[in-house]
């Protein structure tokens, strides 16, 4: 029973970071995250918030939780995939799924990997990259659970308290 999304569990300055990044890389969602702030009624035009840095803007998003569960997954995607492919890339190799630098091949057909092979990426992210690999399998569990075979079964061991 998962309480908060993985996007969630990231650190505020983290969240705001990525938010940035997308903001820097889409003139598209800088334009939807300003829609949703001045829709909450805080007193803030458009015109002006189209001007602030994206630094900023970042930071006025994660400040009223303006992200979607779609962002959320964006912004996981873009954190394992583009900004940070290493955990993945940890994953992949560890369960023997072609990629390069953390991508995988767009034509690859879920599930990418057996059970076991799953078990294997899991293990190896844990040990190689702590917490942070931790998320990283929660991520796949909520997100992307059929292309991986037993990822429930692995981060229900993973939160299980010790000794359970």
């Amino acid at each position: 029973m998962a309480t908060s999304s993985p996007y969630r569990s990231l650190p505020v300055e983290r969240r705001v970071a990525l938010v940035a990044h997308m903001l820097k890389a889409s003139r598209e969602m800088r334009a939807v995250y300003v829609d949703r702030i001045v829709s909450k009624g805080r007193g803030f035009r458009a015109v002006t918030l189209m001007s602030w840095p994206a630094d900023k803007l970042a930071r006025e998003v994660v400040r009223l939780g303006a992200e979607s569960a779609q962002d959320e997954l964006d912004l996981l995607h873009l954190l394992y995939v583009e900004v940070e492919p290493a955990i993945q890339a940890t994953f992949l190799d560890a369960a023997g799924v072609k990629h390069e630098n953390g991508r995988m091949a767009e034509e690859l057909e879920p599930p990418y990997a057996d059970a076991e092979a799953v078990r294997r990426g899991a293990a190896a992210v844990r040990e190689r990259h702590g917490e942070e690999g931790a998320r990283y399998l929660r991520t796949l569990a909520r997100y992307a659970r059929e292309g991986w075979p037993g990822i429930e079964d692995v981060v229900t061991e993973l939160d299980a308290p010790a000794g359970a």
